[in-house]
């Protein structure tokens, strides 16, 4: 999943962020409410952990803002406003769940998976599929010709990357940006390893490929 956490404290929003991306997530992690409505605005994440009081814009603001223009991502806001009058207004402005500070990585790793778990817009697809290939978004679940497939968090996000832009070449550094969050290293293979990983779980036992290597240029799901 791709995550973008809104937290101004530096301890907090790194402990968030690597126990967050030890889970096989992509995570952007920025300091101050400006900044993070304009990332939410500008890109596409499955949830937003949102601290209420960050500097520029309070998190309250950028809520509202993204629930004026129709934004329908989860917000999780995150919090030490305990009190029952400000539960109510974070969720009355849009908030999706509410977590207080302090808070256990546990609980709020679970939050994030079950606001992930709720059913996407009526215009976003639940499946993606090529040939007789299968992605569930709803249960993350993968089969192909009806047969179970186990994938990593990260080969599940790579699969899912791929499958969203099926026919189009995706480059190393598109691949990198989009499911790692890494600008361009010329000196690492994760893409590779990854891609290597797929084939051998998705292409290998059945006997027929779906990832295409374009020579010079990058992968592509073949229809």
């Amino acid at each position: 999943m791709r995550i973008l956490v809104i937290e101004d404290d530096p301890t907090t929003g790194d402990y968030l962020a690597t126990g967050l991306r030890q889970e096989g997530h992509v995570v952007d992690l920025v300091p101050d409410g400006r900044d993070g409505l304009l990332r939410a605005s500008t890109a596409s994440y499955d949830v937003i952990v949102l601290d209420r009081m960050v500097p520029s814009l309070d998190g309250l603001s950028v809520l509202r803002t993204l629930r004026a223009s129709k934004n329908p991502v989860p917000v999780l806001v995150l919090t030490s406003l305990d009190g029952i009058e400000d539960r109510i207004e974070g969720l009355n402005t849009g908030a999706d769940d509410y977590l207080v500070k302090p808070f256990a990585f546990g609980e709020l790793s679970a939050r994030v998976a079950a606001l992930c778990r709720r059913p996407p817009p009526a215009d976003e697809p639940t499946l993606l599929r090529v040939r007789d290939l299968e992605m569930n978004l709803l249960t993350r679940k993968v089969r192909r010709a009806g047969q179970e497939i186990d994938l990593q968090p990260r080969e599940f996000a790579l699969l899912e990357f791929l499958l969203r832009r099926k026919g189009r070449v995706q480059t190393r550094t598109m691949l990198l940006e989009g499911v790692w969050d890494l600008h361009f290293d010329p000196m690492t293979n994760v893409v590779e390893t990854h891609i290597s990983r797929i084939r051998s779980k998705v292409e290998k036992p059945f006997g027929s490929p779906l990832i295409e290597t374009v020579r010079g240029a990058g992968y592509r799901i073949v229809e």
